[in-house]
């Protein structure tokens, strides 16, 4: 099951406490004291590794603590201190204190490791407490106490193309299409419950993390459908692909406009990303219609088909991308980068996309 927040409460060890103990060996007159010192609290650590995808394994474990420090020994030997206890996210956790609300850490590369909280020290053994005038201590300390932390864990997955749309437009369809995803797929509304991420490679050795959220409908910003308690796995994303679908119901106008809304509602960073448009499920649309649908959406919206044909389109419909030679100042992010219709059932124009996605992918990684 796929779970994205979860709170916790983490504690540290704490220390063992000193031992109290006198030599008592035979020939040695008036031994004195030989308390060993108790051993330190275990450290509490996050880290991040790739191979994990969610937070659900914390659901049982609402209390995490570290290990206890072993009381100190005779002879002056000092306990064995506590294990660190090491908490495994997967990347895009964002650890937040409860209390106040502030990101503690972001955890975002595969191997990175944070200390949070540090163990309890050990108690000092009565060997610390000899003098001149006090012979035979009888006192030790006890450990410290460990420190305790209530937490809240975040999960926002990192993807490079977030798939944007209403429910049942192909979203699903497309990303196992183009990518190593499995979601389930059916001809009915809210099939996706869960996000997904998908690996799109672009020839042998390139390759982009394509996300998949449940479909968005108008409100979703204000807890409406499924898409408000998804929409944060796409903050980290700075390229979206809205998906408008030919053979819906709904207006294309009214489609990609009440997408556009939700979007810079929930986030202005998201509202004003990087963007292109997939006009979906072309191969229900009757052959002679698919061109005046098509042109009309572009002017809708305020474009002009184009024939430049760099990724290998489609030419017998009409599509839209931005001039190739913006890029060298940055796409212009108030237009979608390009408009290409496609039907992932049969594979139109799936390869041009996936190409034109990479190459906008790499400007914004530059």
């Amino acid at each position: 099951m796929f779970t994205d927040s979860v709170e916790l409460t983490v504690s540290s060890g704490k220390g063992g406490e000193g031992c109290v103990s006198f030599r008592r060996e035979k020939f040695v007159l008036n031994g004195g004291p030989n308390g060993g010192d108790g051993g330190r609290g275990g450290d509490i650590y996050f880290k991040c590794d790739n191979n994990t995808h969610t937070l659900s394994h914390f659901q049982r474990k609402m209390h995490i603590k570290a290990e206890k420090g072993q009381p100190g020994e005779p002879s002056n030997c000092s306990g064995k201190s506590g294990a660190k206890k090491i908490i495994i996210v997967p990347p895009g956790t964002q650890i937040i204190d409860t209390e106040s609300g502030e990101v503690l850490f972001d955890m975002l590369k595969d191997g990175q490791i944070e200390e949070f909280i540090k163990g309890g020290k050990g108690g000092l053994g009565n060997t610390h407490f000899k003098s001149s005038t006090k012979q035979r201590p009888t006192y030790a300390q006890p450990g410290e106490k460990g420190e305790t932390r209530s937490l809240k864990l975040d999960l926002k997955l990192i993807a490079d193309v977030g798939l944007v749309g209403f429910p049942n437009v192909g979203k699903s369809t497309l990303i196992s299409t183009v990518s190593n995803a499995r979601p389930e797929i059916a001809n009915y509304e809210f099939t996706t419950l869960t996000p997904k991420l998908g690996q799109v490679n672009i020839g042998d050795f390139e390759s982009f993390i394509m996300a998949d959220i449940p479909g968005i409908i108008g409100g979703a910003h204000e807890g409406k459908g499924l898409g408000i308690q998804f929409l944060r796995h796409i903050e980290r994303t700075k390229t979206l692909l809205y998906m408008v679908d030919l053979a819906s119901y709904r207006e294309l106008k009214e489609q990609i406009e009440v997408l556009k809304d939700e979007i810079a509602s929930f986030s202005d960073v998201l509202g004003k990303s990087n963007y292109a448009i997939a006009l979906t499920r072309v191969d229900l649309i009757a052959p002679d219609e698919i061109e005046g649908l098509v042109e009309s959406f572009l002017d809708l919206i305020g474009l002009k088909r184009t024939h430049k044909n760099q990724f290998n389109l489609d030419e017998s419909i009409p599509y839209y991308i931005q001039d190739e030679a913006d890029a060298t100042l940055g796409y212009d992010n108030t237009l979608p980068y390009c408009v290409v219709p496609i039907s992932s059932a049969i594979n139109k124009n799936i390869e041009p996309l996936k190409n034109a996605l990479f190459n906008l992918v790499q400007t914004n990684r530059k």
